[in-house]
């Protein structure tokens, strides 16, 4: 894991609060084509970890890079323009304005056929259907489509995806589930962290588990949802994976 490898690579890091440590040694990797999961219980590092590697929050220890260049000390926008595209908890449209400005306004300044490729996004996210509605009256799944479009906006190589599930109705969810499924068949490398665990677990090729913000469980879904360490401190014995 570093310098070398394809995708994101983090490794080490840290990041301490009034002298206590709430990501403690963290390290993963997210390959080309892969969903990574990043879940604990409340209060265990994930969304410190997801603002360490995004580069909203300086590391005190530790280093990321992105298909073996260093991220070091870069903030967020430049590592977007190195290729890493961040998802926030927080709403990230402009309401006011139509589905397809969001996107117009979220392309690149060297775009050069800018009406096709906000054509391409709004295909790709299934919103073709309110490409002309404003972002304010979208429902939550089809705002998330938007957040995530307006990501894909900036030619991501690895996403960083930060609770995509938070105010999405079932039905949404499990259309994100498969588009975030698609995005990884199409060599996208995601690493996401959301509250919905079950449906998180049922989009990740591997999933690390953080407990008071060290790595104490990493694997399948199946191997992490059979450790008896993370049914204790977080699934719960009764837990079960998606059918």
């Amino acid at each position: 894991m570093g310098a070398g490898e394809e995708g994101l690579s983090v490794a080490g890091l840290v990041r301490s609060y009034r002298g206590r440590r709430v990501v403690d040694g963290v390290s993963l990797q997210v390959r080309p084509g892969e969903v990574v999961g990043l879940l604990g219980p409340n209060g265990a590092g994930k969304t410190t970890c997801f603002r360490l590697v995004a580069g909203l929050l300086p590391a005190d220890e530790g280093r990321v890079w992105l298909d073996g260049r260093d991220l070091a000390g870069l903030p967020l926008w430049r590592r977007v323009r190195r290729g890493l595209g961040y998802l926030a908890q927080e709403p990230a449209v402009f309401r006011r304005l139509r589905v397809r400005d969001n996107l117009a306004v979220a392309l690149p300044a060297t775009e050069g056929n800018r009406e096709a490729a906000v054509a391409a996004l709004l295909r790709q996210a299934g919103l073709e259907r309110v490409a002309d509605q404003l972002a304010g009256q979208l429902s939550g799944g089809e705002r998330r489509r938007l957040e995530i479009a307006r990501c894909l906006a900036a030619r991501p190589r690895v996403l960083l995806l930060d609770e995509p599930f938070a105010g999405v109705d079932p039905v949404g969810v499990a259309d994100l589930q498969r588009r975030v499924r698609g995005l990884a068949a199409r060599g996208l490398g995601v690493l996401v962290t959301d509250h919905a665990v079950r449906e998180t677990l049922g989009i990740c090729h591997r999933a690390l588990i953080l407990d008071q913000g060290r790595v104490v469980a990493a694997g399948s879904p199946a191997e992490v949802a059979a450790d008896p360490h993370v049914r204790a401190r977080y699934l719960g014995e009764d837990f079960r994976l998606q059918s």
